[in-house]
């Protein structure tokens, strides 16, 4: 299957997501308004043109996106809006980048990109220490992610993990997730085993090193039924609803919203209508993917965005919505396991206001 590895060191390296913010506070040192109008951000190309109804030639505006990590389902939507003509039609020029070494965080809250692709977690960080990171929008409702282990492991509940062997990466983030979940069911987590896969992918490393690992079902959990490799999945979100957070989600930094906000609200609208189409057309919109990128398996790609379209929007309003309460939620249970170094204030760390209509609503 095409581009297997690459994909599943994706999934692993893609659950690193708490770099030290500290790279991220000397990156603000080097702000440079990345959204530049005339130009492109990412090439510095001059700006693209299209016709208009009238035959007259309009500016494009170029605008870069980073992603988190290689492109996967979670990004469909992005592609689809760049496919459609979704961002055109809102007058942008929309280049999708993979994160350079900083990540794409350091490249949003700098300015040298104006959005990108991110968590809540690392967004609940952030912003205790100065990290000007706000989220526009939800781009899954709920949390897909958990801990998941071949069959034959008989991994059922938490207290299984007792006396398994725990392929992590050494996250203090994955050490209290996984402690949290245990705790309430009973479990002692000083009796698993805890070994760093570094770079190996889930299916490498269970039939050599480990019984269970933390994965993204969308992505792992998917290529794993394809394969004929059976797993159990325990969703972190099923033992607290703390654990129901935003991940992924868009952002953008504070002074892009403050000398912008209608490119902002213009990149948002477009987007939105990308994940609808993702949304109403799984199949087209992987296919876009899949064009895009032609490393990614199509077969995993096709299957994954069968099971991930509808948990786009989920049982929210509308695609991108974030609920105060999550943030919330989120930000007093990484405080309580004492993850975060300053006071976290939720009401700052996202915001509905870019969404199409998100007033009306």
């Amino acid at each position: 299957m095409k581009g297997l590895r690459g994909n599943r060191q994706r999934t692993r390296k893609t659950m690193k997501r708490l770099a030290p913010i500290a790279a991220l506070m000397l990156a603000l040192t080097a702000c440079s308004g990345g959204a530049g109008g005339g130009t492109s951000a990412s090439t510095g190309e001059p700006a693209k043109t299209t016709e208009t109804g009238s035959g007259a030639a309009a500016e494009l505006r170029d605008v870069s996106v980073v992603l988190d990590w290689t492109p996967n389902t979670n990004h469909t939507g992005l592609y689809a809006a760049v496919d459609q003509g979704f961002y055109k039609q809102e007058g942008l020029n929309v280049k999708i980048l993979q994160p350079g070494a900083g990540g794409a965080d350091q490249m949003v809250a700098s300015g040298e990109v104006p959005f990108g692709v991110s968590y809540q977690e690392s967004v609940t960080q952030a912003r205790t220490q100065g990290v000007p990171l706000v989220s526009i929008a939800a781009v899954i409702q709920h949390n897909t992610s958990g801990f998941a282990a071949p069959q034959d492991r008989g991994i059922k509940s938490p207290k299984d993990f007792e006396g398994k062997r725990y392929g992590g990466w050494g996250s203090p983030v994955e050490a209290a997730v996984m402690k949290s979940i245990m705790d309430k069911e009973g479990a002692d987590v000083t009796k698993v085993q805890n070994i760093n896969m570094g770079d190996a992918d889930f299916f490498t490393a269970v039939k050599r090193d480990i019984d269970f690992a933390w994965i993204f079902y969308a992505w792992t959990g998917i290529e794993a039924k394809l394969r004929g490799e059976p797993i159990d999945m325990l969703y972190v979100k099923d033992f607290s609803d703390s654990l129901d957070y935003y991940t992924p989600v868009l952002v953008t930094n504070e002074k892009q919203i403050k000398d912008d906000p209608e490119l902002v609200k213009a990149f948002m609208k477009a987007t939105a209508e990308g994940y609808q189409y993702a949304i109403d057309h799984p199949t087209e919109a992987a296919d876009i993917l899949i064009k895009a990128v032609p490393d990614l398996d199509p077969e995993l790609v096709k299957a994954s965005q069968e099971w991930l379209s509808p948990k786009y929007q989920d049982d929210a309003k509308q695609w991108g919505w974030q609920k105060p309460e999550v943030w919330q939620k989120y930000g007093d249970w990484m405080s309580s396991q004492k993850l975060l170094e300053g006071d976290f204030d939720y009401t700052k760390a996202f915001t509905n206001d870019y969404l199409p209509a998100a007033g009306s609503k």
